[in-house]
Order: C-alpha cells, then structure tokens, then sequence
C-alpha cells in the first residue's frame, strides 16, 4: 500500500537534528508494531486509512518533531535509568496529542489488560511502572488497572500513586513548552528538560524501589515519589562501582615476609626430596609470617580516613590489601563507590571521602574473602549497620552479611587505629559484639 505520509515536510525543530529523505516501512496497530528512527530516519507505521491508524501515524509523526536524538545529549542524563527516558517520552508525546485534539483512546489495541497481569504475575516491578507510563491517558488505563489488580494487588495503591504524580508533573506544563526542541543553556531541548526529565526521574525513583508488599511498604512508597522526599527502601546491595583514579605513593619502613617453610599439605610442592628424607613428608611449600590481610572500611557518614593513618597501616603491615567503601543511595551505577586505599606497600595520597551510604556492604565483604590469600586475616573497620542501595536498614540484607562474619571469621574492629592489634590476631579488641549495630545483635543472638 502506498502511504500517504511525508515526514520530510516536518519543520520548526530547533536542535542540531537534520532533516533528509525518510524510509517509510509497513508498521501495524498494535502495540509495538510502529516506530520513528530518528538516527536513520525510519518511520514504521500503518498504512491502512482507520481512525486508528491515523492516530497511530500522528503519535509517530510526533517522535519526528519533538523527540530528542540522543546522541547530542549530554552526559548528566545517565543518573536516569535508560528505559524511564524512553516510556517518559512516549508520554509526552501521548500527552501532546490529547492537548491537540487527536482521540488517544484508540491507542488501545484490547491487550493490555492480559499483558499487564502476566507482567504482574511475573513480579516485574519495573516493567509495570514502564507499561504505566506507556498507557498513561490513553484509552488503556481501566485495562491496565484491571490486569495489576488480577496480577498484584499489593502494587495496586503505590502504582496509582506514581499515575498521580506524573499528572501533577505534566499538567501545568504548556503545550507550547512541552514541544519546544531549542536547546537551553544546559545543553537539552528546552520540552525535554520541562517534561520528559522530571517524569523519567519520577519512574526512575519508582524503579529503584522495592515493589510494595502490603499497605504500609505502601505508604511509605507514596511518600518516597513526592518531590524531595527520601527515597523507598529497594532492599537490595548496589553493584560494585570501582574506581582506580586514585594517586598512590610508596611507603618505606614496610616489607612483605617471602619466606616459605616446608609443610605436609599445600598446592605447590617445592621440597620433593623430603617425601624420602622427612617422616613427615613436609614436600610442600608455605609461607610464613605473611605481614598482611585484607581490611575493609565502611567510609559512610562521618568517618574519615587520614592519609597518615593508612602510612602507618601498611608500616606495620606492608603485604595488606585495604580497601574503601561507601555508596550514594540511589546512584544508578555512575559514582564509583569502591576504592582500593594500599596495596602492595602503595598507599592512596588522598583517600576519598565516602557517598553518605553504605549500600554494598555484602557485595564488599564478598570482595574481600575472594581477595584474601590463604588464611589471612580480614578485619572490617565498621559500626556494624548495613543498608541497601537507598540506605535503608533490611533485616535480609543484615542477616546476610553476619553469616559472611561468621563463616568466614571477620574481625570487626570500629576504628582504623585498632587495625594494626586485629591484624595481629587481637580480634576486635575487647569490643563486644553488641557495639555492632545490627550486624553484632544478629551475631550474638545465633
């Protein structure tokens, strides 16, 4: 069928995209089936002459004249999860369109309600919160509603929360604001910065949230998405964010022990004489009085660390691995918030101040039992509370990281000057396990 459709005739965008010669390719009604390739410009959309076609090629159309190309966006826009920017705008531009007069109810195509509780069903938070951007003021909504009732009914109050709130945010924006493509001083189209990016940080909130479980995870849900409220707990660690930016310099007064004494069991056998001339068939090697260990320090909240502290650290213990940690709640993955402070007698000139947070305490624990060398001891510098990626406490992720303490016998210790006794085999010097926040309650009560 030939389409009727001439994308090169829109004008007025005010951003670095050009305008040139477009591919038009047979799309569908359904959802999903049509698409605008800004980059290559390639429009997908029905052909066929319905109503709902046509509001279908308009929604298209209007990715064309308003939605940014991202590639000339600048880098600040990674502290939004990728896919809230993608749903925000296709809000947008469903917005736009009922502003305009087009009948947007015909962009339901009959299958949300199915999709929205296997959605449900599944526990895919995220991709409800997307789904709900993606029918926000269409004709889908009741559908959409009726299929997270059937799927989850526990999500039911906190996702008509986010519906609410997204209103709020787009309502008082006008239409003329919403589609202005010049780009501001901060380098983003001006319609983009006004609509998309306060919607996209709203879902972005949401998605970094634990799915609520009853009514008051509920309520504190709500609360979390007003503006300036603190985020929801997500009861989960981040994921290790490692940076090696750091300037280190050499300390002097330290060596590593190489020494090696025969012994009965190990994995490399170096004196395979004795198997004949020692009873005790010491035909391997072991290292001995190793001056090192594996020391973990949880840099939230007010703790600092002194340059001169770690220098005498590593004196003392020249073969440790010491290593920073201290997330920034909510971060997406853009701050790092690991660092290694000494290793290899190198020590960091300027330790970094943390992120607020703790937030990786269990992914860092986890670091630092594989990075041990033997039996060496690990000594975690902490006050023994533990939070997930939004700094919230949670009882698993509590439980968790105590079983790692004890399994693998980590010495907890509260300050850096009590390292040096602990590494020796001072254990946590005379402390108690109840001054170990939750982590030594846990302990003690096992």
């Amino acid at each position: 069928m030939k389409s009727n459709v001439f994308p090169e005739l829109i004008t007025g965008r005010q951003d670095k995209w050009e305008q040139g010669r477009w591919l038009i390719e047979g799309g569908s009604t359904r959802r999903g089936q049509a698409s605008c390739n800004l980059r290559d410009r390639v429009l997908e959309i029905p052909l066929e002459d319905s109503p709902t076609a046509r509001v279908v090629r308009a929604h298209e159309l209007m990715h064309a004249r308003v939605s940014p190309f991202f590639e000339f966006l600048p880098d600040p826009l990674l502290e939004i999860d990728p896919k809230a920017l993608t749903v925000a705008d296709e809000f947008r531009i469903n917005y736009l369109l009922g502003r305009i007069g087009f009948n947007i109810a015909l962009l339901s195509d009959g299958s949300e309600k199915a999709g929205t509780r296997l959605v449900a069903e599944s526990g895919d938070w995220n991709e409800a919160l997307c789904f709900l951007l993606a029918v926000l003021g269409t004709g889908a909504e009741r559908e959409y509603f009726l299929g997270i009732r059937a799927g989850r009914k526990e999500w039911l109050s906190a996702l008509r929360a986010v519906r609410k709130q997204a209103l709020a945010l787009a309502d008082p924006v006008s239409t003329s604001k919403i589609s202005d493509t010049s780009v501001g001083v901060d380098g983003v189209p001006v319609g983009y910065g006004e609509f998309v990016l306060p919607i996209a940080r709203l879902v972005s909130k949401a998605m970094n949230s634990r799915p609520p479980r009853n009514k008051d995870e509920s309520r504190i849900f709500e609360r979390s998405i007003q503006p300036g409220a603190r985020r929801a707990p997500s009861g989960k660690f981040a994921d290790l964010r490692w940076t090696d930016a750091l300037t280190t310099e050499f300390v002097s007064g330290g060596r590593v022990s190489k020494k090696m004494r025969p012994s009965p069991i190990g994995t490399t056998m170096r004196y395979p004489a004795r198997w004949v001339t020692d009873e005790q068939r010491r035909v391997f090697a072991k290292r001995v009085g190793h001056n090192g260990g594996v020391v973990v320090i949880d840099q939230s909240g007010s703790m600092d660390i002194a340059g001169e502290e770690l220098q005498s650290l590593i004196r003392s213990a020249p073969g440790a691995l010491v290593i920073g940690y201290s997330h920034k709640p909510g971060d997406l993955g853009n701050t790092p918030n690991a660092w290694i402070l000494a290793q290899n007698g190198r020590v960091a000139i300027e330790p970094p101040t943390g992120n607020i947070g703790n937030g990786v305490d269990g992914p860092i624990l986890e670091f630092a039992i594989k990075a041990r060398v033997g039996r060496e001891p690990i000594i975690w510098v902490c006050d023994g509370q533990v939070t997930d990626s939004n700094d919230h406490p949670d009882p698993e992720l509590t439980r968790q990281v105590a079983k790692l303490v004890r399994k693998h016998g980590i010495r907890m210790v509260s300050k850096l000057s009590d390292v040096q006794s602990s590494l020796r085999g001072g254990g946590s010097n005379g402390q108690k396990l109840g001054d170990f926040g939750r982590v030594g309650r846990f302990l003690a009560g096992i």
